[in-house]
């Protein structure tokens, strides 16, 4: 258990890494101007330019590994609530007018969370503004009205109160409102250009490609006959051959893609502008430029095409010698920040891992420009019409009072008919669904939406996958915090130290609880906020001192033995913050009800110099302490957080969160300035965390179902500027976190029943996992959760029977995953505790790692296997040996390989012959029929090549839950509601 204790350093630098982020690697604005061969000026136009590179002399070797954060944002699969909860099941529909006049109407489901019985009610709120998504938790005791759940999204007066609508109709109306959101397939330009070519009449001219350009396009899909297709079809005409005779398609993480090649499309000798080539490709969203020559001859701008739609480029050149491709992006200035960010070089050696990123970067590219004013100002516009078209139709029925409307504003949701309407009621619900299901397999027939992405997903291996830390924990936890690669818990029966494998070590009794602590590695320190009330205070240990006591056994501490470690003035103390980067200076705020006590401690190198000298210094470290001043609010703080100045010497923060209003209080004037003020009735405080983006500070502060990033500016002249910025933004959650947790790129929240991971730099929403009975435990390095599974109480049975008994109703095409469920009867309650390594998230997501307070060190990560793995440098620099073991060990657990070959179900076997009876004998990725492509698309992610695999069984992740029992708690959520597969 001690070999864990003197890898400190490689938490502490992790801790300092995970709130540094920096735009710069999303690229710059510059202003591009164009000139034809006279040199005179054509175009000019402002676009955000990546090429790979953050403008910083750093001392670091590119990353070469695979990369972990290539993930398409905002998937449909998450966001496309009324498609996956509602549609084809008993939902309640209601309209109402807000205080401005205005039309909405408002969905609410009662769901169980992707069948893990987690029963919440889903809301979507349609505006014109667009629509707002919440989850609400569910409640067997509390009956939740429609004005609760109007409140809870901020809408809190009416001009009329909302009314339910009965008619089963409406679920058009709704599915039309949501498809307003954009489309879930794409369609790409693809301008070939040769060496010095400097004008789109030139590109648009050339008759055919060159050998590369052919390879390509062979890379990014397959050649289709477009007379008769019956695919996505992008806009060209499939029947009379008059855009051309093929093209190039293929199916991507469930999303069907068309290009626009300009060599495919007609080509005319009479018309030098080529109209009929522009006319597809000048609207495409999204436009590859291929560029032939070498790097020096001069390079294609944006402003050579003359094209007010599209707004994005992504300019492709191919190195012969090498066999690589380079990608440049172009954005257009009022394109919001997409990802993911270019490696550094941009250079990709592995063709299939080039596609993948150019792909994604693509689709989120057209989505980002969605969010534009010129695109999201129309689609207002539209939503707008939609809502008011259908709430005059609905308004005759409204005065009329028939059974279309319900006059009973604010009914409960989902309330029980009496018994005299029980059969009519049950006749117009089953009306209900046979409808909305037959809404759904329409909509699913025709391609408007994804295909099952559940098969697809679990080749990849997320960076926020969990391992399994310690099972059948049974006790309470208060809070912890890790000390190396062990874990140091507060709970109901003491302060536990615990490891991966090995019993855990009672280090002080139940005498002692402590609600709040940090251990400080580097300065050999532990903090901690103990009792309650008029008793609490701030104890100091020395870890060195409590790791001779474990090792020697000499004792186990009770609350009495600690009376030397109280930080004098502290008593009454209801909070504490500390500052994150503390490689100077130590520096505590302790909140003891409206008043602010800064204490500090000066760090001496030599305290961590030695072990020897850390067992020669004093047990007790409350004299190196000192009380610094005493600063006093107008109210208890519910939230602080120390924010670092440029200088750290009088320009250091503190956020406070209080009433309504997040503030900044100057930590050597005391003095106190509004930072952001909450508009809302009820405000529920989560966190306010501090983050540096290339060293300056920003905050986001999260509240409610809100998170906002504010920029903090340095103290001028005594007052901090914090008026808006350009940099500000927002999002929202869709469920109320109790805890959020920053590790660049992500932010992930948590909430009583699953993790939403989002992007720190827009907010995107990048996946959400569903883990019931979820409880954060500690995340200032690793984050370490809690959460319950469903063991079964007899020993030998396996987990298919386990799958049947908890649900019958699940068709037995998928299997049930075994973890996380609910306990149920006849079964034994467990808590595990599970770990999300920190370096996954922060250390190997980016490519160019920013500079950290901290010395670069190295990690040595255990798997979940327990295999210890390679070192994993800060600088990220890896030979290709190791990468290439680690790939290999990586792929043997994600696949499941054994040592027999695992065999396939029955209905895998059915899937492949169906699929191969159906695709074409010579390309594997096009179909026939639209039904046929959401078949195909299960198998795209799974294959080897880019092609897709009639081989894939989907099914195989069911028999490996028979083989081994899973270590990772997360779900991949697919589209329909009943299929899930267990991540192993």
């Amino acid at each position: 258990l001690m070999k864990c204790f003197y890898s400190s350093s490689v938490s502490e630098d992790l801790g300092c890494r995970r709130g540094e982020f920096s735009r710069k690697h999303y690229g710059s604005v510059e202003l591009l101007i164009s000139s034809d061969a006279d040199g005179a000026i054509q175009r000019a136009g402002r676009f955000r330019v990546e090429n790979g590179s953050s403008g910083e002399n750093t001392d670091y070797a590119p990353g070469t590994w695979h990369r972990t954060d290539v993930h398409l944002e905002n998937p449909e699969y998450h966001t496309r609530w009324y498609f996956k909860y509602f549609l084809g099941k008993v939902h309640q529909n209601y309209i109402g007018t807000d205080a401005e006049k205005n039309p909405f109407f408002l969905s609410v489901v009662l769901s169980d969370q992707n069948n893990q019985r987690i029963p919440q009610y889903h809301s979507i709120l349609w505006r014109k503004t667009g629509t707002q998504k919440i989850c609400l938790p569910y409640s067997p005791t509390k009956t939740l009205s429609v004005k609760s759940i109007l409140s809870a999204m901020s809408l809190d007066k009416f001009e009329k109160s909302p009314r339910e609508i009965f008619h089963p109709e409406i679920q058009k109306d709704l599915l039309v409102l949501e498809e307003q959101e954009g489309s879930v397939n794409f369609k790409f330009g693809v301008l070939y250009a040769k060496d010095g070519q400097l004008t789109d009449d030139e590109m648009f001219s050339n008759e055919t490609g060159s050998e590369s350009f052919q390879r390509f396009l062979h890379l990014l899909g397959d050649t289709i006959t477009l007379k008769g297709w019956s695919g996505y079809r992008g806009g060209l005409d499939t029947k009379n051959d008059t855009t051309g005779t093929c093209s190039i398609y293929t199916v991507f993480q469930g999303h069907e893609i068309m290009f626009h090649v300009s060599t495919m499309l007609p080509y005319s000798r009479e018309n030098k502008q080529q109209v009929e080539r522009k006319r597809h490709i000048g609207n495409d969203i999204v436009t590859i430029i291929f560029q032939e020559g070498e790097e020096s001859s001069p390079a294609f701008k944006p402003s050579m095409i003359r094209s007010h739609f599209t707004h994005i480029f992504a300019l492709v050149r191919y190195n012969k010698q090498n066999d690589s491709y380079r990608l440049k992006i172009f954005s257009e200035e009022s394109v919001p920040l997409f990802g993911p960010p270019l490696p550094s070089p941009p250079v990709f050696t592995n063709h299939q891992e080039f596609r993948d990123f150019v792909l994604v970067k693509l689709i989120n590219g057209e989505k980002a420009t969605l969010e534009t004013p010129t695109f999201s100002q129309k689609r207002q516009r539209t939503l707008d019409m939609l809502i008011r078209s259908l709430y005059q139709d609905m308004m005759p029925d409204l005065h009329k009072g028939n059974n279309m409307l319900n006059r009973r504003s604010f009914s409960d949701v989902l309330p029980e008919s009496p018994k005299s309407t029980r059969k009519r009621e049950e006749a117009r619900q089953a009306e209900f669904v046979r409808l909305g299901q037959a809404l759904k397999l329409k909509t699913t027939v025709k391609g408007d939406t994804t295909a099952n992405l559940a098969t697809t997903s679990f080749c990849k291996k997320e960076p926020w996958e969990s391992q399994s830390f310690c099972s059948n924990f049974p006790h309470e936890v208060v809070c912890a915090d890790s000390w190396g690669q062990s874990l140091l818990v507060s709970t109901d029966a003491g302060i536990l130290l615990i490891d991966d494998g090995q019993p855990s070590v009672q280090v002080f009794d139940k005498t002692l609880q402590i609600k709040q602590m940090n251990v400080l590695e580097a300065l050999d320190l532990l903090i901690a906020r103990t009792d309650k009330g008029k008793d609490s205070r701030i104890l100091v240990f020395r870890l060195s001192a409590v790791q001779k006591d474990i090792e020697t056994k000499k004792m186990i501490r009770s609350k009495y033995d600690c009376r030397e470690n109280k930080l004098e003035r502290t008593k009454g103390c209801h909070l504490y913050a500390i500052n994150t980067h503390h490689g100077s200076e130590l520096r505590i705020v302790v909140a003891i009800r409206n008043k602010l006590l800064l204490v500090t401690k000066k760090y001496n190198s030599h305290n961590t110099s030695t072990s020897t000298s850390l067992l020669s210094s004093p047990e007790s470290p409350v004299e190196e302490f000192q009380y610094i001043r005493e600063i006093c609010l107008s109210d208890p703080p519910v939230v602080m957080t120390l924010v670092d100045g440029p200088t750290g010497d009088s320009d250091n923060m503190i956020c406070v969160a209080y009433r309504h209003q997040f503030d900044l209080v100057n930590e050597s004037t005391g003095e106190s300035y509004r930072l952001h003020h909450v508009e809302t009735n009820r405000v529920n405080f989560v966190a306010a965390i501090d983050v540096y983006e290339d060293g300056e500070a920003g905050l986001l502060l999260c509240y409610n179902y809100i998170c906002q990033y504010r920029k903090v500016y340095p103290f001028s002249g005594g007052s901090p500027l914090v008026q808006p910025s350009a940099y500000d933004f927002h999002f929202s959650w869709n469920q109320v976190p109790y805890a959020v947790v920053c590790a660049f790129p992500y932010v992930l929240a948590f909430t009583t029943d699953s993790i939403e991971i989002r992007l720190v730099v827009n907010g995107n929403l990048v996946h959400t996992a569903v883990v019931p009975e979820l409880q954060l435990v500690a995340s200032r390095s690793d984050i370490y959760f809690k959460a319950t599974a469903a063991v079964s109480g007899s020993s030998d049975s396996s987990s298919k029977e386990m799958s049947s008994k908890s649900s019958p109703q699940t068709p037995t095409a998928y299997e049930k995953p075994e973890f996380p469920l609910p306990s149920l009867e006849g079964e034994v309650p467990c808590k595990n505790l599970y770990k999300i390594p920190l370096s996954n998230l922060v250390g190997r997501s980016i490519e160019r790692p920013l500079k950290s307070p901290l010395a670069p060190k190295v990690i040595t990560t255990t798997t979940s296997s327990g295999i210890t793995s390679l070192p994993v440098m800060h600088s990220l620099s890896l030979s290709r040996m190791e990468i290439k073991e680690i790939a290999s060990r990586t792929r043997k657990e994600l696949l499941g390989l054994l040592d027999e070959p695992i065999p396939k179900t029955e209905s895998a076997q059915k899937l492949k012959k169906v699929s191969r009876r159906q695709s074409d004998p010579r390309k594997g990725a096009v179909r026939s029929s639209s039904s046929d492509r959401i078949i195909s698309s299960s198998f795209e992610s799974c294959s080897e090549g880019r092609h897709l695999s009639t081989s894939s069984d989907p099914d195989t992740s069911a028999n490996r839950e028979e083989s081994s029992p899973s270590s990772y708690p997360f779900q991949l959520i697919s589209l329909y509601d009943e299929d899930i597969i267990d991540l192993k």
